[in-house]
């Protein structure tokens, strides 16, 4: 089966728009593998918390609780995260 995601990675190399609509049509039709696959970059380091809590549309907060709440480790906010938060901030300030 590693085949199929080496297949899938030259395929988001050459048409990321093509992994773009898989992704969500996963996002619709199989929802639970989207938050696995959202939660599983988390916890593997690609995505920030902040990240993964716009990707699954909630806030980082709410992230933060239900995966405390499963046992999953919450890493230290990334200079990333810090941007994202100081970003919002703003956007509510206006």
């Amino acid at each position: 089966m590693t085949w199929v995601l080496d297949e899938l990675r030259k395929i988001g190399e050459i048409q990321p728009e093509t992994i773009d609509k898989l992704l969500a049509e996963i996002r619709k039709n199989s929802p639970n593998v989207y938050r696995s696959i959202i939660i599983g970059a988390y916890v593997d380091g690609r995505i920030s918390l902040s990240r993964a809590a716009e990707l699954l549309g909630v806030t980082r907060i709410e992230l933060q609780r239900e995966l405390r709440q499963k046992g999953v480790p919450i890493r230290a906010p990334s200079k990333e995260d810090i941007m994202a938060e100081a970003e919002a901030a703003k956007l509510w300030e206006k």
